[in-house]
């Protein structure tokens, strides 16, 4: 008996772990949310299973799930849309199972922010440019934020930001980004249902991403890449594979390494 936290990733069936596909497979029950993960990841579940939709259970009738689970010798498989650290209420339920006395085991998904980077072939930690990822969402919501938490704090560091959780108050979004420091032409990434048939990648800058928004009829499901490293400025090289760089398994090329480090100067 026990019960497995998978991420499902952002959508495409083939986009779950194989790891994960064999845990659903050897699952006697699979709780998944049929409002937030496509259904083509069910076809991984073996005849017989019993699948249950989450979407309208509360945390205490999921739990009845795991309880019988843990009466009847049962293996539980639980979707996760993304991947369960993010925004997942992973806490409570490992908590719970605890309690209960259920191993657990948890196995990571994609999350849809990678996938939208993907979409739009960005990187988005480019040399010089950003170095740095924050993942956050907007404050004011259902769920309270911390006080030090906020987008405008963290648009004041200029990384890239992915901002999940928050289409249905973009204007406000809008608003925050541009008091935190962006500039009204930083580019945005505003990515739909990524890797979902419906998928929409829209691309907009921090000046026009309520108006995208609003055209486009958007208000779940939705997220925002947004910092200079979704741009077309390129940054410098990185120096991992400059033949001036050396580690553990290649020798840095002399003249390339001299060249190397009066650039820095």
């Amino acid at each position: 008996m026990k019960v497995v936290f998978i991420g499902a990733g952002p959508g495409a069936a083939d986009l779950l772990t194989l790891r994960g596909a064999a845990a659903i497979a050897a699952a006697d029950v699979v709780v998944w949310a049929a409002s937030l993960v496509h259904p083509d990841v069910l076809g991984h579940a073996r005849p017989g299973a019993r699948i249950v939709d989450s979407a309208a259970l509360t945390l205490e009738q999921t739990l009845d799930l795991y309880r019988e689970a843990a009466e009847r010798d049962l293996v539980v498989a639980r979707i996760h849309s993304g991947d369960p650290a993010l925004w997942g209420a992973l806490g409570e339920q490992l908590d719970a199972c605890r309690e209960l006395g259920l191993p657990t085991e948890v196995i990571p998904g994609v999350s849809s922010f990678t996938a939208a980077a993907a979409a739009v072939q960005r990187e988005l930690t480019v040399p010089e440019v950003a170095q740095s990822v924050v993942l956050t969402r907007l404050e004011g919501g259902k769920t309270p934020m911390p006080e030090r938490e906020s987008v405008r704090a963290f648009a004041a560091h200029g990384a890239t930001m992915a901002v999940f959780l928050s289409a249905a108050r973009s204007g406000q979004l809008a608003d925050e980004l541009l008091a935190g420091g962006y500039a009204p032409d930083t580019p945005v990434v505003v990515a739909y249902r990524v890797t979902w048939p419906e998928e929409l990648i829209v691309r907009c800058t921090v000046g026009t991403l309520a108006a995208a928004v609003k055209e486009h009829k958007l208000w779940k499901h939705t997220l925002f890449l947004v910092g200079p490293a979704l741009g077309e400025a390129g940054g410098t090289r990185s120096h991992l594979y400059h033949p001036g760089h050396f580690h553990g398994f290649r020798r840095a090329d002399p003249a390339a390494r001299a060249a190397l480090r009066a650039s820095r100067d």
